[in-house]
């Protein structure tokens, strides 16, 4: 069987596409797991290794796998798995009429919620990786450096809340529009300002995170980021 032949209705790819998935979904496939050689998947699922090829072509690029060469090495299951969800979003950001402005209300949806859940479930070890991460931001001028922080500050948040899934929905989100805010705010005439703004914002979430301050916490993370995307002139809905 090639490429190009069907079995009920799938392409020779795609039964090799949907074992993996399978095995993903029922848990015989973990992150960090290795998966049986090329050959050995042709022979299993009667299909031609040039299928068993471009399965795994589409897998990587939907960042499920991750395949290296050498001893032991081998093809994969991908342990990052906000890096498959940033590329779907970054599709959703290209196919969809509403782009970022869509993408910014999922963000602040997802924030209010993690910083709500923050707020109730700190603990002591959180705050601390949430100052050193402040502190951090404190002292980084330049927009690349700064940049990252706050994306790591604003997972911690998620973090904080004790949901992975909130968290790497957060690191997807951010990673999808990550060149758009990198562009903005290499563009902007006031980063400095702009910059002491975004570190004052984040101490007041961090403020009522530590005080356990539910309501508080979400409604300053939705203003800092509503604010912050208005001051970088990226898109967000009317009225937002």
């Amino acid at each position: 069987m090639t490429s190009s032949e069907e079995r009920g209705g799938l392409h020779a790819y795609e039964v090799v596409l949907k074992h993996i998935e399978a095995g993903i979904l029922s848990g015989t496939h973990r992150p960090g797991d290795q998966l049986p050689p090329e050959r050995e998947l042709a022979g299993q699922l009667a299909v031609g290794r040039s299928a068993v090829r471009e399965a795994m072509r589409v897998l990587q690029t939907q960042g499920l796998i991750t395949s290296s060469t050498g001893p032991g090495r081998g093809t994969r299951i991908a342990p990052a798995r906000g890096d498959a969800l940033a590329r779907i979003f970054q599709l959703h950001l290209a196919l969809s009429d509403a782009g970022t402005a869509d993408l910014t209300e999922t963000r602040v949806a997802l924030e209010r919620s993690s910083a709500a859940l923050a707020a109730q479930r700190r603990n002591a070890r959180a705050i601390r990786r949430l100052k050193a991460l402040m502190s951090a931001m404190e002292d980084a001028e330049a927009v690349d450096e700064f940049n990252d922080l706050d994306t790591d500050f604003h997972v911690q948040i998620a973090r904080a809340g004790q949901s992975e899934l909130i968290a790497d929905l957060t690191v997807a989100i951010r990673q999808a529009v990550r060149e758009t805010i990198r562009a903005a705010s290499r563009a902007l005439p006031n980063w400095p300002e702009h910059r002491r703004e975004l570190v004052r914002e984040h101490g007041e979430i961090l403020s009522a995170i530590e005080s356990g301050e539910p309501a508080a916490a979400a409604n300053l993370v939705e203003q800092h980021i509503r604010r912050a995307y208005a001051s970088l002139g990226i898109s967000t809905p009317a009225g937002g």
